[in-house]
This record gives C-alpha cells, sequence and structure tokens, in this order.
C-alpha cells in the first residue's frame, strides 16, 4: 500500500502475478517504487537498515550459500519467508486453494477454475531436423571462445590504453551482450530453422556493416571487397529476405550496400585506442563461421522437419487438438511465420499468426476472431460479421499476459521460455477463471466442445538431448522455477511434463495448484471459527488484556514438560512518541524446563496451544515460575525485536494473552 503524494489518506495498492520474474530483486525493485530508493526505509518499522542486504542474505537463505545445495522442500522455503519481517510486513498473497477454501467456509459460490491435466511433453529428434549441423554447433561451443568472438559488441577487449580507464560496470555489459547473442542463437535453434537463418541473417548483415565502417587501409578495402565478392550470392538472399537492413536498390550508387542508419550505428574506433586491425581479423572468422552455418542451411527440407511433423502429427491425432482451439506459443516471430506456412500447407483448418508487429486493432480482432465468447462475441456475431473464427493461434509472447483467452482449453509451447513465469502465464490464457453463462451459451453453440472444457491441457516441446547437452536450458528452467515457486510460492510444479521427477523439483510436495501454506491454513482456521460462532470475534476484542488460561502440555518431549505462551503486541512510532494500538504482534513459546529455549514461529507454536470448547482448563504452574517465564519473554522481545527495530528499550510491550502448558 502506498499513500499518496497528494492526498494522505489515499491508498495505492499494488496487484501483481508476477512480483519475482527471474531473481528475487525483482521484488525490491517493486518496492523500491515507494521506499524510493532509500536503503533505511524499514529501519525503524522493521528494523532492516539495507533492503539490498537482506535480499542478498534472504537469497544466501534459500540458497544454503555456495557450501550447500538450494532448499528444494517448498514447505522450508515458506518457513524462511514466513519468518522474514519484510515479506510477512508487505505481501498479501492469496493462491487458489485458499481462495476456494474460504469460498468454502463462506458459503459462497466456488470460483470455477478447471481442473488441469498432467503436461505432456512432446519428443522429437534435433539432429533429424539439422543433420550435420548439431555437430558443428556443438564443436563452435566447445571451443576456447565458445561460437562467435563479436568484438563489435565487446570493443573494450580491445582497448590499447592504460588498463585503469576501463570502467569494470561497461566491461561487464560488453560481455553480457555477448554473451546474450550466443545464447539467443542457441534458443532460435532449437525453436526453428527458419529462426537461426533468420539470425545468422541479421547477424551477417551487421558485422559486415560494421567492417565496412572499420575499414581504412588499401589492403582492408581491398579485402572487404574480395569478402563481398565471394559471397555476393548470399549476400543478395540475405537482402532479399531483409530488406530493412540494406539500402534502396534503386539508387544509383552500387556500394550503397547498407541503410544509412545501420552505418551510422556503428562508431569508427580509433586505431591510437583499439587494435582495429585485431577485432577485423576476428570478425571475419565469426563471418566465415556464419557462412559454415548458411552452407549446412542450404539443403533443409521442411519435410524433414522432425519437430514440425510432430507438432502436425500432434494436432491430426489428438482429438481435442484436432477439432477444437489450440493456442500454439513460440518466442520468436520467425517461428510463427514458418508455422503459419507449414500449417496452412498441411490443410489445418482456421489457423492464424499473431506477434509484436500485429497492429491494435488488428490484434483485438484475431483475439475476438479466437476467443470470441469471452471477449464480448459468439460464433454467431462472428459469422454475421463476415468475420472468419479462428480455431488453432500461433502467437508470440505478445498474448501471454493478461487477455482471456478460454475459449481455447489446449495449449501448445512449441519453443520452451527460459523464464518460468512466462510459462506459467502462457498457460493462465487458457487456465483462467470461468463464467458460467458465458460457458453455457459456448457449449450450446459448440457441444462437440463439452468433453474437451472439462479439464485444461498442455503440451510442451521440451529440448532433446541433443541440445541439453549444449546449453542445458532444461536444468535453468527448472532452476527458476524452483526459485520462483520457493519465492512466493507461486504455483509451479507439474510446469514441463508429467513427471517432474528432476532432482531439483522431486521434492516438491504440491503440483500447480499446491494445498494453502500453513501460515493459510492459520487464516483459514480463523475463518472457520468465525463461521461456526458470528459472535465470537466481538467477544475476543471485548476481552481484556492480559487474559490467562492453562491447559495440559499436548505432546510434552519430557515427563513434567513445561511451558508458556505469550502474545505481545511491540510499540510503534505515532505522534507523541510511542504507542501500541496497532503495532505488530509477537507470538513466544517459552519453555519453562531444560534449556529454557524460546520458540516464535506461529505455525508451530499453534499446534501447542490450538484448544477447543471442550479442551479441559488446567492451572498448575505457580506464580515465581510465571512472573520469571514473561520476564524471559519481555527480555527476549527487547534484545530481539525491540533492539533490531530500533524501538527505545525504555518503551513497553504489550501483553495481550497468556496460556501455560503444564
Amino acid at each position: 500500500m502506498i499513500p499518496s503524494p497528494h492526498r494522505s489518506n489515499k491508498l495505492v495498492f499494488l496487484l501483481t502475478a508476477t512480483p519475482i520474474n527471474n531473481s528475487f530483486h525483482d521484488l525490491r525493485h517493486v518496492m523500491e517504487l515507494f521506499t524510493r530508493k532509500a536503503e533505511d526505509h524499514f529501519a525503524k518499522t522493521l528494523g532492516i537498515h539495507s533492503v539490498t542486504a537482506h535480499f542478498k542474505r534472504m537469497e544466501a537463505k534459500l540458497d544454503r550459500g555456495t557450501a550447500g545445495p538450494a532448499i528444494t522442500d517448498n514447505a522450508e522455503a515458506q518457513e524462511i519467508l514466513a519468518a522474514d519481517p519484510l515479506v510477512s510486513a508487505l505481501i498479501v498473497q492469496r493462491s487458489r486453494a485458499l481462495v476456494k477454501s474460504k469460498q468454502l467456509i463462506a458459503g459462497a459460490p466456488i470460483t470455477a477454475f478447471p481442473p488441469r491435466q498432467p503436461p505432456r511433453r512432446v519428443v522429437y529428434s534435433l539432429e533429424k531436423v539439422y543433420g550435420k549441423l548439431l555437430k558443428t554447433l556443438e564443436k563452435s561451443f566447445d571451443r576456447t571462445t565458445p561460437l562467435f568472438t563479436l568484438p563489435k559488441y565487446y570493443k573494450l577487449a580491445y582497448y590499447t590504453g592504460p588498463a585503469a580507464d576501463i570502467d569494470a560496470g561497461d566491461e561487464n555489459r560488453q560481455k553480457e551482450v555477448v554473451a546474450l547473442i550466443r545464447t539467443a542463437f542457441l534458443k532460435r535453434f532449437e525453436s526453428s530453422v527458419e529462426a537461426f537463418r533468420s539470425s545468422c541473417a541479421r547477424l551477417l548483415a551487421r558485422l559486415l556493416a560494421w567492417v565496412t565502417v572499420q575499414v581504412e587501409t588499401p589492403d582492408e578495402i581491398a579485402r572487404l571487397a574480395d569478402w563481398r565478392g565471394t559471397h555476393i550470392k548470399l549476400i543478395e538472399e540475405v537482402k532479399l529476405h531483409h530488406p530493412e537492413l540494406f539500402g534502396d536498390p534503386a539508387d544509383d550508387e552500387d556500394d550503397d550496400l547498407f541503410e544509412p542508419e545501420l552505418l551510422l550505428s556503428n562508431e569508427k574506433l580509433p586505431r591510437d585506442e583499439f587494435n582495429v586491425p585485431k577485432m577485423l581479423k576476428e570478425t571475419y572468422d565469426d563471418l566465415e563461421q556464419l557462412i559454415e552455418f548458411f552452407a549446412q542451411l542450404d539443403p533443409f527440407d521442411y519435410r524433414n522437419d522432425d519437430k514440425l511433423k510432430s507438432l502436425l502429427k500432434l494436432l491430426r491425432d489428438d482429438p481435442s487438438l484436432a477439432t477444437g482451439k489450440v493456442l500454439i506459443f513460440t518466442e520468436f516471430s520467425d517461428t510463427a511465420d514458418y508455422l503459419l506456412k507449414r500449417l496452412t500447407a498441411a490443410n489445418i483448418p482456421g489457423v492464424e499468426r499473431i506477434d509484436g508487429r500485429t497492429a491494435g486493432k488488428k490484434r483485438l480482432a484475431v483475439i475476438r476472431r479466437f476467443s470470441p465468447y469471452y471477449n464480448g462475441s459468439s460464433s454467431a456475431q462472428l459469422i454475421e460479421a463476415g468475420d472468419t473464427e479462428i480455431r488453432v493461434l500461433i502467437s508470440t509472447d505478445v498474448l501471454s499476459e493478461g487477455l482471456n483467452l478460454q475459449d481455447a482449453a489446449r495449449l501448445i509451447n512449441y519453443d520452451l521460455h527460459w523464464n518460468p513465469v512466462r510459462l506459467m502465464q502462457r498457460i493462465g490464457r487458457v487456465d483462467r477463471r470461468r463464467n458460467p453463462a458465458i460457458e453455457d451459451a459456448l457449449t450450446a453453440a459448440h457441444p462437440e466442445s463439452i468433453e474437451t472444457r472439462q479439464s485444461i491441457c498442455f503440451h510442451n516441446f521440451l529440448p532433446p538431448g541433443e541440445l541439453n547437452a549444449l546449453l542445458t536450458l532444461y536444468s535453468k528452467v527448472t532452476r527458476k522455477t524452483l526459485r520462483i515457486s520457493k519465492a512466493l510460492g507461486i504455483e509451479g510444479k507439474k510446469l514441463l511434463h508429467e513427471d517432474d521427477d528432476y532432482q531439483d523439483l522431486q521434492h516438491f510436495n504440491e503440483s500447480y495448484e499446491p494445498a494453502p501454506t500453513p501460515l493459510e491454513g492459520l487464516e483459514l482456521e480463523w475463518d472457520q471459527l468465525r463461521g461456526a460462532d458470528p459472535a465470537l470475534e466481538a467477544r475476543l476484542n471485548a476481552l481484556p488484556r492480559r487474559v490467562f488460561s492453562g491447559r495440559e502440555h499436548p505432546r510434552p518431549p519430557l515427563p513434567g514438560a513445561r511451558a508458556v505462551f505469550f502474545c505481545y503486541r511491540l510499540p510503534v512510532p505515532s505522534q507523541n512518541g510511542w504507542t501500541t494500538d496497532g503495532g505488530p504482534c509477537r507470538w513466544l513459546l517459552v519453555d519453562a524446563i531444560g534449556s529454557g529455549n524460546i520458540m516464535e514461529e506461529p505455525t508451530e507454536i499453534a499446534a501447542f496451544i490450538r484448544s477447543t470448547p471442550t479442551t479441559p482448563r488446567s492451572i498448575a504452574l505457580d506464580a515465581p515460575l510465571l512472573l520469571e517465564l514473561r520476564k524471559r519473554a519481555e527480555l527476549h522481545i527487547k534484545q530481539s525485536h525491540m533492539k533490531t527495530l530500533q524501538i527505545p528499550l525504555t518503551e513497553s510491550v504489550s501483553l495481550l494473552c497468556w496460556m501455560e502448558l503444564n
């Protein structure tokens, strides 16, 4: 909640389904909207003097540092996060399971979420798609400098001036650009031949334009002319498919190969500061690598594309995919274009494609044609307007967020997004709350869809073993799935295939829609108590402070075990100093014998103090012991909470209630 800068009594709520995308620090950046990057923003309220350092410590806890394996048990991660003061103070999270349980308790209609089938894995062979090119790519990554050197993007590696002149941040950014380009080649290689070919073409044009700007000496100019002459046929082919990178062929000057903007985007490097001859040599090496890729792509025949054949077989053989609405996701517009062309040629009916190039009004029209009922229309209205309904929609991630596409109940991930949040967002286009009235209208118009709409099903084209050895894409995604699911309990198992039995996730104990967390369980328990007795909350609020009770210890670790539960409210700053009104509560369970340990985790303490109206009241501890344990509890509060929060130790905490376990 953010106080408005214009009206002090106005609150703004930040609602997001994706607080974390790649790193736990994504959540920190959201918080900076109201902390204004003040590291000590929570110093007085939560005792956190550096927000960045706090998040680093949180990540270290989840990773267990470098000394041990990352936490893979979701409950264990939830315990760590539930105990964190920043997460518990700022985050309000509601899972599907909690919402459904609350609706049941309140007697409200249950939100209609269709059950989800386990994800289905589609297997294909990259070797059958690419042949020898797969081995060529593997070899290029096995080199000391893998794949491309790319001096154009990493010029600081060729700086000849004093090393002290190099800004470490700039150098790291340039390294990252090179790494991203290599990674993008691998991802596009896995996506489709056309996406990979397009990447090769664009990189060739950009590298050649950079060389054109840098050449100076007669030998350099002659070599460039010779290279262009040798590969003129390939250059013309690249120009044909990517005219946006090249000059107007109607221009009279033969030497204007590239668009002026492309040439101007390349800075001419001063040779007294950079080793330009070496950069040119290594750029030609990169160009020759691209030439080798093109040579092996030349004989490609889409009829041998094993991945495409697997998709066509799926769309023809699976009854629900052969007749129902299907949403196919790919990361790349080149792949989307390729699939549209090939599926249309294969006589798959009702196919359309949408990507970032699709303009606003046309995009809305495509969405309505694919999912008319959940976008204010119907099949009959489309026909009346002269529109053709779309049955199979191929899309990039332009459609992965915030759209109602529930007319479809089947989804295919043709290539795997590396970010699991994106995968969940894709699935969320069809796995959404359904409207009973819309469902009635849809199934009345299309009774053949009734069975299909009983569940959600999605298929993943997972990178086969040949590619895993090259880029470990699978493990990267599973690792991120684990981190994001741990961080805020985003429902994320059973995301990749039906087993999900790989080591990183094998300990996840729930599927996509997990059971409520222990803390959510306490909240539901409170809802149930209030539902059973509507007057309960008012009676509890009317009780005096320091209300006291007792019961037998429910599970004594030793004969004669004794403990006391305390609930305190801490002071918070006010206009007149400090007050306990509205302050945070802290639960403590103080062991009365043995080690004298103090337990603070609410879900653990609840197991000891939980009682029913028929639980016998039992008071057995003597007053001096109770007073001693209370002093111990309040000393602990001051040392571990008030000191951390910079609350003056002269301030008093407020004891709300206590219970002895005897």
